[in-house]
């Protein structure tokens, strides 16, 4: 093992569901505003591959403006939920190159990043597809729950070097989501297909869901992570 768990931050502290088999693979799942990691790696445990390792890492917490500048954990700073909304470039970029830095990680301990995807829900989401689609090394996928681009704006160009104009995304969303409309993934998807291969991205959504998760939903993430992801 080279490398170890406090050279990178968000590392350390992170909930980790290990394969029950040599691994080769890994998900990175990221939680929503004011979450942590335990209920995605408890999620993630009844989904999981026995080659996979899933890590679930806890955002810092940061004073959040849409919540009154109240102190919760944040992977960047929120103003608003609306595609116009002003957002927080410099924490998201920030935020994005710790999230490689964990993907190095795992590449330097024997997991290529051909065999590591992406994941998260809402804020969570938002952040994996941003990382994704500015990272230069070649990944598995990402997996986009109830959730939108941030920083769309920047696209297609914010893509330029990136290693994954032909990765598969899973993009799902819950129609009746009352805190991000079923409208906004739908916009984000149509903006995903002008920076990625089209034919790479799947959108499903949930008639009834709200912001939230369900078994059907669960269930066609598996069976994405089973087809990104093989057993070798």
């Amino acid at each position: 093992m080279c490398g170890n768990n406090m050279s990178v931050p968000l590392l350390a502290e992170a909930v980790t569901v290990s394969g029950t088999e040599k691994e080769t693979a890994a998900v990175i799942f990221l939680h929503g505003l004011g979450d942590s990691g335990h209920g995605w790696a408890d999620t993630m445990t009844t989904i999981r591959l026995p080659h996979v390792k899933y890590i679930c890492p806890h955002a810092p917490r940061i004073p959040v403006t849409l919540n009154m500048k109240m102190t919760m954990p944040s992977w960047f700073d929120l103003m608003g939920l609306s595609p116009d909304s002003p957002e927080d470039e410099a924490g998201i970029k920030r935020a994005a190159e710790n999230i490689k830095a964990i993907i190095d990680h795992e590449v330097k301990n024997g997991i290529p990043a051909n065999r590591v995807m992406l994941g998260g829900f809402s804020q969570g989401g938002a952040l994996s597809l941003y990382t994704a689609l500015t990272c230069q090394q070649q990944l598995a996928g990402v997996v986009a729950l109830s959730c939108w681009l941030p920083l769309h704006k920047s696209f297609p160009q914010a893509a330029s070097t990136s290693g994954n104009r032909d990765m598969p995304i899973l993009q799902c969303h819950g129609e009746m989501d009352p805190m991000i409309p079923v409208q906004f993934g739908a916009m984000t998807a149509e903006k995903l297909k002008i920076i990625v291969n089209p034919q790479k991205i799947t959108f499903r959504t949930y008639p009834g869901l709200m912001h939230s998760s369900c078994p059907q939903e669960m269930a066609a993430v598996k069976e994405f992570i089973e087809k990104q992801l093989p057993r070798i």
